[in-house]
């Protein structure tokens, strides 16, 4: 089964060279259906090209994107309306992360690049009381299931990138354009050590091999 996933994931590499599309942006409305209609202030870790963050201003007064890469972050200034209230820096997560408190964090396929549990620590130590962080992660593959639902995401992969660029090829979005390494957590090591900094945290397995994470600060609660 391994060697088979192998094989097709080599195709599916080559079709998505010639027909890419952003996975991740994918879950952007997803993350919006979380949050309150309005909020102060949110904070995109790893903000890339800034889509996300600019997308955050449509319910946040202020957003704040930060990542490591400079080139990155120039783009994202440039692909940035002047009156948008979306500011971005360079700085290197979590140590970087400016000072909170924040209402919404966002970090999108950009935790498994860190120190996943002091990321996670960092973060809840920015939220302001009942605020909200949101994951959107990649795992490494270890288990059955976790083949499964690669070889269930490939077909779905297929038609979301025939869908998106019109069955033509196409060049990579500047949101594909940020530097990447492959995951080394198991969802299973995600899912337990989230558990032991963010209690009562919502880890779910997803397609298009994701995972999301959502944790609710509870002492904003009466």
């Amino acid at each position: 089964m391994t060697k088979l996933l192998h094989q097709v994931l080599q195709g599916l590499d080559r079709f998505h060279a010639a027909h890419p599309w952003d996975h991740n942006a994918h879950y952007h409305r997803w993350i919006l259906r979380q949050l309150p209609r309005s909020c102060d202030r949110a904070l995109d870790v790893g903000s890339g090209a800034g889509e996300l963050a600019r997308l955050l201003a449509t319910r946040a007064k202020a957003v704040h994107g930060i990542d490591s890469d400079p080139d990155i972050v120039a783009r994202a200034r440039e692909l940035t309306a002047p009156d948008a209230p979306v500011t971005f820096a360079v700085a290197d997560a979590p140590d970087g992360i400016p000072p909170g408190p924040y209402d919404v964090i966002t970090c999108v396929a950009t935790v498994h690049h860190l120190p996943f549990t002091e990321a996670l620590t960092r973060f809840r130590g920015h939220l302001a009381p009942g605020g909200t962080l949101l994951v959107v992660g990649v795992a490494r593959e270890a288990t059955c299931g976790d083949y499964l639902l690669g070889l269930l995401s490939v077909p779905l992969n297929i038609a979301m990138a025939l869908i998106k660029n019109k069955g033509r090829r196409a060049s990579r979005p500047d949101s594909m354009t940020a530097r990447t390494r492959p995951a080394e957590m198991t969802y299973a090591e995600i899912v337990h050590q989230a558990r032991q900094v963010l209690p009562g945290v919502r880890v779910r397995r997803r397609l298009l091999w994701r995972y999301t994470l959502v944790w609710r600060d509870g002492s904003g609660e009466d």
